[in-house]
């Protein structure tokens, strides 16, 4: 279908060497669209299966911990690319501990990844796009990790809630500036997938249970699943799509 191939698209995938990042690149790749993974580690393992689907593959090293890691990495990808034409903002953190016993550091390791290196990599982004063509044609694509604590409380993860919640409000108020510029931002709330985050969930046996037992679908979602909404929203399919955040949840939120 025409409406989603991305060929002669450039995507940058942040977080992107394992878990959902990956799946989410690999499925842009099967896509047609050419990646560059940006993150702390080494993101080898993906590239080969990039490159396995006929695409080209670069990697740019960033700490999104650090202020000027947006700003650089965007930069870094257009000079290894020519040019990018889909961000997906995948790199996240957590940290858990309960309120009473949060420290100062925790919140501030996961809100300056979760959230502020979002928002800069978006204004990073969306000036490099808007240089190209006139306001109103479709030309670039942002895509936000969310996440089912975008909508509920959760416990002991309070900074990482924080975040996540401010990830909806973002991709709303971005949209709103943005559409009209040529530039959709949405973004994809992922419900329990099984990834290294959650790792010790899972691993909690009563945790693991009460998780299963509220997910319709009856199983942890494999990062596979988010293929599909991924390329969606960085295709022309979703061109008249603005600020919405899609649940890719198993049914978590219909229960």
């Amino acid at each position: 279908m025409p409406s989603f191939d991305l060929s002669g698209k450039t995507a940058l995938v942040t977080g992107a060497n394992t878990g959902l990042g990956q799946a989410i690149a690999i499925a842009l790749a099967g896509a047609g669209a050419d990646i560059v993974a940006a993150g702390r580690s080494s993101a080898a393992e993906t590239g080969k299966a990039v490159a396995g689907a006929g695409r080209a593959f670069h990697e740019v090293t960033a700490d999104f911990g650090e202020p000027e890691a947006p700003a650089r990495a965007i930069e870094d990808a257009v000079t290894a690319a020519g040019q990018v034409d889909i961000l997906v903002n995948n790199a996240g953190i957590i940290r858990r501990n309960d309120a009473l016993e949060f420290t100062a550091s925790d919140w501030d390791d996961v809100m300056n990844v979760n959230i502020r290196s979002v928002f800069f990599l978006c204004q990073a982004f969306a000036r490099h796009v808007t240089g190209r063509g006139a306001n109103g044609e479709v030309r670039g694509k942002i895509i936000n990790i969310a996440s089912m604590l975008s909508y509920q409380g959760g416990i002991r993860v309070a900074s990482y809630t924080s975040s996540k919640s401010g990830v909806t409000g973002l991709t709303r108020l971005l949209a709103n500036e943005w559409a009209a510029k040529g530039i959709n931002v949405n973004a994809i709330a992922p419900g329990y997938f099984a990834t290294n985050n959650t790792e010790a969930l899972r691993e909690d046996k009563s945790r693991n249970a009460e998780i299963l037992g509220r997910i319709p679908a009856g199983h942890w979602g494999d990062p596979s699943d988010l293929g599909g909404a991924a390329v969606f929203l960085a295709a022309s399919a979703s061109d008249y799509v603005h600020g919405t955040t899609l649940p890719v949840d198993g049914g978590w939120l219909a229960r």
